[in-house]
C-alpha cells in the first residue's frame, strides 16, 4: 500500500506539473477532473490540502473516492471530513469554493459504485485489495459557496 511519504510526495509533484504548466498538465487524470480538497485537520484544527480526482459528478457535487490505493485505512482527508464536513473545493483552473463534504448513503453509493468502476476499473482493484468498504464523499455546494473555509 502506498506510503504517507508517497502520497504527500505525488501530491507535491502533481502540484508542481500544474504551476509549472499553467494547468496544462495534470487538470485531468485518467480522464478525470483533478481538484484540490482543503479540510480541517481532526487533531491539529489546521488547513489540510490534497490533490484528488472526481471519478463523477452529480447534480452539482463532485463525487471522490476514498481509496488510499486500496489500503485497509482511510486516508486522513476523509477522517477530516468525517469530522467536519465543511471543507473548500478547487478544480483545477477554477476559483476555491465552500463546500459540504458528506459519504454517500448505501443507496447512493450502490448506484455509483457501479458506474465508477465500470468507467475506471482501478477502483474496483482497490476494493479488492481490503476488507474495508471503500467510501465515496460527495462534495456538495453550499449558499455562500464563495466565503472562506
Amino acid at each position: 500500500m502506498p506510503s504517507d511519504l508517497f502520497l504527500k510526495t505525488m501530491n507535491a509533484v502533481h502540484r508542481a506539473l500544474l504551476a509549472v504548466t499553467g494547468n496544462r498538465v495534470g487538470a485531468t487524470l485518467g480522464g478525470m477532473p483533478s481538484l484540490e480538497l482543503t479540510t480541517i485537520g481532526r487533531s491539529s484544527g489546521l488547513r489540510r490540502s490534497v490533490m484528488l480526482t472526481s471519478p463523477m459528478s452529480e447534480a452539482g457535487a463532485y463525487v471522490v473516492v476514498a481509496s488510499r490505493g486500496g489500503d485497509d485505512q482511510h486516508p486522513a482527508w476523509f477522517l477530516n471530513v468525517r469530522d467536519n464536513p465543511q471543507v473548500e473545493v478547487r478544480v483545477v483552473g477554477d476559483r476555491p469554493r465552500r463546500m459540504h463534504a458528506r459519504v454517500a448513503t448505501p443507496p447512493e453509493r450502490a448506484r455509483m459504485w457501479p458506474v465508477i468502476t465500470s468507467r475506471y476499473p482501478n477502483y474496483a482493484g482497490y476494493q479488492r485489495r481490503t476488507d474495508r468498504q471503500i467510501p465515496l464523499v460527495l462534495l456538495e455546494p453550499v449558499g455562500d459557496s464563495d466565503a472562506a473555509l
